[in-house]
């Protein structure tokens, strides 16, 4: 039986995430997943940087982007400071609007 396509190469998004073939993999397997949101103050957006800032792990290994990094670049952060950063902004412009 061959593993589902978001645990290989073809669900994967090279430019970071998982494409469209990897949500519905997903998908099938009884989660939902949906993709990224680049741009805005939508909180959803928000709440990813906030968590991938936090992680373990390098930005670059042997001089190429992690898969990490990748993830940050697909919603609009640079790095793991620059996520941090955006994160806290767009919550508080989201506090705001309450």
């Amino acid at each position: 039986m061959k593993t589902p396509a978001w645990q290989r190469k073809e669900g994967k998004n090279p430019k970071g995430g998982l494409n469209a073939a990897g949500r519905a993999s997903l998908k099938a397997a009884g989660q939902d997943i949906k993709p990224p949101v680049k741009a805005g103050d939508n909180p959803r957006r928000a709440s990813f940087l906030a968590r991938m800032a936090g992680n373990d792990g390098p930005e670059y290994k042997a001089g190429k982007p992690t898969r990490l990094l990748l993830s940050l670049k697909a919603w609009g952060a640079n790095s793991k400071a620059d996520a941090k950063s955006k994160s806290a902004s767009i919550s508080a412009r989201n506090k705001a609007k309450k």
